[in-house]
């Protein structure tokens, strides 16, 4: 399959969806493009392993193999797979706290190099943020604000995109984000971590 990948390269999400449907060969495409990102985000928004999150992943997948014709063009393909994914991933959290399967993971170190130093969206990054210092801070927030800060700013996605992964309106987002942003600085503050 690795072969047919290399010529998926300049084709776009959605002519690949296309492609899909009639040939399964090009799904790999889309695995191929996405595996590493979406890996990482499941590693971002949960506390499982990497061997976990790569089953999480599989399975996400497999959903998505299964309603690719209900795809929404009018949506990133983007958006529609990390919304899968996201899902994905938190009934498998829900079914690992059931069966008291889970245990809590240090956050990488690696997958916080991108986070800007200001979480100012205007704002352009001029300082390295010191990243573990950055994983402590996030470690300790409400779920629904790390999300969105790690969306924002660690898979770079956009307004609109958040948006579609979470199935909230644009405006809805914004104020996450700000509530988030001042979240992360309240937590350094109160817990005295420098950034």
């Amino acid at each position: 399959m690795k072969t047919q990948t290399k010529h998926c390269k300049n084709i776009s999400d959605e002519e690949l969806v296309q492609k899909s449907l009639q040939d399964i060969e090009y799904f790999a495409c889309i695995y191929d493009r996405y595996e590493q990102r979406l890996t990482r985000y499941i590693l971002r928004i949960s506390s499982f392993s990497l061997e976990e999150a790569e089953d999480v992943l599989q399975e996400a997948f497999i959903k998505a193999w299964k309603n690719l014709n209900e795809f929404d063009g009018d949506l990133k393909f983007s958006s529609w797979i990390y919304r899968i994914v996201r899902n994905t991933t938190i009934t498998e959290w829900k079914k690992s706290q059931s069966k008291g399967k889970s245990q809590r993971q240090e956050l990488n170190e690696e997958l916080f190099q991108n986070f800007p130093s200001s979480l100012d969206i205007e704002k352009e990054v001029n300082q390295k943020f010191n990243d573990k210092n950055i994983q402590k801070v996030l470690q300790l927030m409400p779920e629904k604000y790390r999300e969105v800060l790690i969306l924002k700013f660690l898979e770079e996605k956009d307004y609109q995109e958040i948006s579609d992964i979470l199935k909230k309106p644009n405006g809805t987002i914004a104020t996450l984000i700000n509530r988030a942003k001042k979240s992360f600085y309240q937590i350094a503050k109160q817990e005295n971590i420098s950034l």
